[in-house]
């Protein structure tokens, strides 16, 4: 029998023995109803508390078209709503029985169970913006990258289906719905000012930048609100109705929210962290826990941070020596190298449209190598956008998501292009493999051919930890062969995230300002300094998030680690890789069962 032969048959017989199965193979296993019909029940329930979220996957038609002209609530009220919805949903959960369960069902079950159970936690705390079953949790409800003037701008551009007059009713109808939506976090806001919770002072002025820019673009026949619609040019009076609700309704409600920002503005202070905030402790030690999936401290988490880094640079003396640098540190001499004309983009439009040649180059050198890797192959079905202008202050160099489930929405990199400087060929390829394919984008599809509510869910630890490991992937499959600078940049990226460790404790642990946050930073990676300086803003708004990168990519390896010295002969990079996706977006305890399962079932 061949290798492959008997690689798809150890394959299958891992998945017939695990929680990980193929959707065809799902299809074939012994179903449980019951249990079924309650998580898709659960599912659109949520859905309903979260109408974005079926526009985004797709799932705003037929019978329930009606989500796509909603917004969630997010106001005191709608954060009960989500209450008694996780209160209902974990007592209904749990009153399932275990038996004869099938077992994608299974898995399921306990992947709910844990999103809730954590998000429960979260709302027990005093103040902030707790995403159920997601990965931005923030302690600020509006601040530089977190709140509705960014989010309502990026949906309409994005996701919003505009085919016909009933899409161009919805557009109106969410549009109708963004007052009370900005209005339901300014009351929060106000909210956790009283109890003392103001924003670091350098976070609000990039708020109050931020929401000055989308307050002023706003009536704009280009602008983020009424932008989309024109652009599609439906017959119709729909551009002066868009203009019409935007200057009457969302203009005031963004003034509103502005003028709170400025009223923190005047109390804030420099401080970057939770640890001399309200509750801050409690807060700190919960977004470890949500990131993570562990149950690691902020002690240990620095330590591997340092441990790590120290290794990634090791390996990258003698790369930047192979470039003639050998003098100052190895951030000093990456960012020296960055620097080089030849590796850089001209600051103009069209250096920005250079950027976007450049990394959707990137990714379709990847797309035929990655049979080599997988045993079953997605669509990988992704485009490259530029992020809404107002975003960009605020946001990471590019992010990236799969699309709708039925594809007509392709997944998205979203990439920053308000300053050009903070890409360039060392940095890109990197960040593609992360956000697009073999990462973000790639592994999403995968997890939209489960269950509905797998397609929901998604922990940090397991994202942002495949996304880590996709880019180990492109060096393993020869992305780098003829491209030493950009293999430079793939063990930057990995100091980055390791770094990520040592600061987010740092600041939020320890009490580090944001200088010194930001001078560990630049010092380990090499990053330009305004893509720094994003980076640290970013751990200062949303603490722990940064945690789940490098715990997440390291329990992955672990696992490849012992499924080798296991199986020998018997494994295969491929086997490996498709039970890691074919499981879904999961905690790491639960990923580790599905390895061990992979690895009983493949010794035979």
């Amino acid at each position: 029998m061949d290798k492959t032969s008997l690689s798809r048959r150890t394959f299958m017989a891992a998945l017939s023995a695990s929680t990980v199965l193929a959707p065809s193979v799902a299809r074939a296993a012994i179903a449980a109803p019951p249990a079924a019909a309650l998580l898709d029940d659960i599912a659109w329930r949520l859905l309903t508390l979260s109408p974005t979220q079926a526009t985004g996957l797709g799932l705003d038609t037929g019978a329930h078209f009606g989500l796509r002209g909603q917004l969630e609530d997010r106001s005191f009220a709608g954060v009960e709503a989500s209450r008694q919805f996780l209160a209902q949903a974990l007592s209904r959960l749990a009153a399932v029985p275990r038996t004869n369960l099938d077992p994608i069902t299974e898995t399921s079950l306990a992947v709910a169970q844990s999103a809730f159970a954590t998000a429960q936690a979260g709302m027990a705390l005093p103040y902030g913006d707790v995403a159920i079953g997601s990965w931005r949790n923030t302690p600020y409800v509006v601040i530089q990258n977190v709140g509705g003037y960014l989010d309502i701008p990026q949906l309409l551009d994005g996701d919003q289906p505009l085919h016909d007059s009933a899409d161009a009713e919805a557009y109106l109808s969410r549009l109708t719905a963004t007052p009370a939506l900005l209005d339901g976090e300014l009351e929060r806001m106000r909210a956790a000012r009283g109890l003392g919770l103001v924003a670091p002072d350098f976070l609000l002025d990039k708020t109050i930048s931020a929401l000055g820019r989308c307050l002023a673009d706003a009536a704009k026949s280009d602008g983020p609100f009424i932008g989309p619609l024109a652009r599609k040019a439906l017959p119709g009076a729909w551009t002066a109705r868009a203009t019409q609700i935007t200057t009457s309704t969302i203009m005031p409600a963004l003034e509103r929210q502005l003028a709170e920002i400025h009223q923190q503005r005047i109390l804030a202070t420099s401080e970057a962290g939770m640890l001399r905030r309200p509750h801050g402790d409690a807060w700190y030690a919960w977004g470890l826990r949500a990131s993570t999936t562990t149950r690691r401290t902020p002690d240990d988490l620095h330590a591997m941070g340092v441990a790590q880094l120290a290794e990634l640079h090791a390996r990258m003396e003698p790369m930047l020596a192979g470039f003639g640098l050998t003098q100052g540190s190895v951030g000093e001499r990456a960012m020296a190298l960055q620097r080089r004309p030849e590796l850089g983009f001209p600051g103009t439009d069209a250096g920005r449209a250079q950027i976007v040649a450049y990394m959707q180059g990137k990714i379709d050198a990847i797309r035929p190598r990655l049979p080599n890797a997988f045993t079953r192959t997605v669509r990988g079905n992704l485009e490259i956008r530029r992020m809404p202008a107002a975003q960009e202050p605020g946001a990471p160099a590019a992010y990236g998501g799969p699309g709708s489930i039925d594809g007509a929405i392709p997944g998205k990199i979203w990439v920053n292009l308000g300053d050009p400087a903070i890409h360039n060929r060392v940095t890109i390829p990197d960040l593609v493999f992360h956000e697009g394919i073999p990462g973000h984008v790639w592994q999403g599809e995968y997890a939209q051919q489960l269950p509905l509510i797998r397609s929901m869910l998604a922990f940090n630890a397991y994202s942002e930890g495949w996304a880590l490991y996709a880019e180990q992937l492109a060096d393993e499959l020869g992305m780098y062969d003829d491209d030493p600078a950009g293999r430079l940049g793939y063990l930057m990226g990995l100091s980055w995230r390791a770094v990520r460790l040592v600061v987010d404790t740092g600041i939020h642990a320890k009490g580090w300002g944001r200088e010194r946050a930001l001078h560990e930073f630049v010092a380990a990676t090499g990053l330009p300094s305004s893509n720094a300086a994003s980076e640290i803003d970013r751990y200062c708004a949303w603490p722990g998030q940064a945690c789940g990168y490098t715990v997440g990519k390291t329990e992955i390896v672990d696992l490849r680690h012992r499924a080798q010295q296991v199986l020998g002969a018997k494994y295969t990079l491929s086997d490996f890789n498709q039970v890691v996706v074919d499981g879904g977006n999961v905690p790491l305890d639960v990923l580790a069962g599905h390895v061990e399962r992979y690895i009983a079932a493949a010794k035979g």
